[in-house]
């Protein structure tokens, strides 16, 4: 993956960046019941998998935030050009294991692709990350409930990897909503960033069902 180093003395956000770097839990979430009445009905009509179309959404809309591609790596800062994911695969045994997946081609190329790595990935279920785990979307989904908050699990010393989490859609006045949290590093993101990735994920949605391109 290609990064440049950012100089946060120069950022406009630097105080923002040192305060949040001084807290034991520095991360910012925030769950948004997200409208995906046409993706549903696309994705239903077409045999498509919903969850592949999400993530190819969600991680599409993150890469459109330059801050949400930021790391802190030591006492450095680092832009990534663009950031991969890494989504849980579930295993027959009730476990799950990691698959890292790229969102830079068109949606019906990463289907086959996606699927072909998924299955790979059972063949030989693994937890760790790959050689540049820092450039990773974490990506997790819990089919089999709805919610209105999550609470998730972060390490110590605090890492900078945005967190992107979904539940099983609901159905209320006639729309299909879909609850979504996104967890990042306050150091790096404020609310003004998590909510471009929102916006940004309501484009790539109605990219997606309108067969549209987008670009990040």
């Amino acid at each position: 993956m290609n990064w440049r180093t950012v100089d946060m003395s120069r950022e406009s956000r630097r105080d923002q960046f040192a305060y949040f770097q001084t807290l034991s839990n520095p991360y910012v979430g925030v769950t948004v019941q997200v409208d995906v009445t046409e993706l549903a009905v696309w994705c239903r009509e077409r045999g498509t998998s919903f969850f592949l179309a999400v993530l190819y959404a969600a991680v599409r809309a993150a890469n459109g935030v330059p801050e949400l591609r930021r790391r802190i790596r030591g006492d450095q800062v680092v832009e990534y050009d663009r950031c991969p994911s890494s989504h849980t695969v579930a295993l027959p045994d009730g476990t799950y294991c990691y698959c890292s997946l790229e969102v830079d081609r068109p949606f019906r190329e990463f289907l086959p692709y996606a699927a072909a790595e998924q299955e790979r990935v059972k063949a030989a279920p693994t937890l760790e990350d790959g050689e540049d785990g820092e450039s990773l979307f974490f990506v997790s989904c819990v089919p089999w409930l709805s919610y209105t908050a999550l609470t998730q699990p972060t390490p110590t010393p605090a890492d900078s990897n945005p967190r992107i989490t979904w539940g099983r859609w609901h159905r209320q006045e006639g729309r299909t909503l879909l609850p979504m949290t996104l967890l990042a590093n306050h150091a790096l993101v404020d609310g003004i960033h998590i909510a471009r990735f929102y916006e940004n994920l309501d484009r790539e949605l109605a990219a997606l069902c309108g067969g549209e391109k987008t670009e990040y």
